[in-house]
């Protein structure tokens, strides 16, 4: 028997395809569903919200976009973020941005957040290891199911954010800071930011 190898997706044809279509992302030229939920949308739209309020607190030319993809290194990558900031003044300099709204460049970006799903893998590896490489300075897993490996989240799994920021070096995310329960969100992006891990929880619950 002959193994017949499945055709890799390259990213161009990604975005042809499904550049419209939230429900799906590409790593290593393979479609990701990524299985979003009700309780899902509901954090990251709550998550949204508050990033709002803060970047017009901070009044900066930022924003977030309702839709965006991130293109790592490589033709084969696509990340959607569920939550994604970026800088207005740097996008002048993203060769794909007039066209598509594609990010490639870790300095437009200010703060990515992921809200996890049951691809946890893929946020808590991957994405960490693409993020830091691009250089984006602050990144959030917003675990609310606590579904992660005990080696991301201890044990016993419970409910987690892990924020990860950048090294002095700039291409590698230093140990993640945690918040669960009642502890207050520490956002370098957005330090007086008044919120904590469980009200982020509890906006997904009936």
């Amino acid at each position: 028997m002959t193994k017949v190898t499945p055709k890799l997706l390259k990213f161009d044809d990604f975005i042809a395809r499904y550049g419209d279509d939230e429900r799906y992302e590409l790593i290593d030229g393979e479609l990701i569903d990524m299985e979003p939920t009700g309780p899902h949308e509901e954090v990251a739209a709550f998550l949204m919200r508050k990033v709002n309020v803060e970047i017009d607190k901070k009044s900066v030319r930022w924003f977030t976009p309702a839709r965006c993809l991130i293109k790592p290194l490589g033709i084969l990558t696509g990340f959607r973020p569920d939550v994604i900031v970026l800088d207005k003044t740097a996008l002048v300099k993203e060769p794909l941005w007039q066209n598509e709204p594609v990010i490639t460049l870790g300095t437009s970006v200010k703060l990515v957040i992921e809200v996890v799903s049951t691809n946890w893998q893929n946020d808590y590896a991957r994405k960490v290891e693409d993020y830091s490489t691009l250089g984006i300075p602050e990144y959030w897993i917003v675990d609310y199911l606590g579904l992660g490996g005990r080696d991301y989240i201890g044990d016993p799994k419970q409910p987690t954010i892990s924020i990860y920021t950048l090294s002095a070096s700039g291409n590698k995310y230093q140990k993640p800071v945690q918040f669960r329960d009642n502890d207050r969100i520490i956002s370098p992006t957005f330090n007086s930011l008044q919120l904590t891990a469980e009200e982020i929880f509890v906006s997904a619950q009936p």
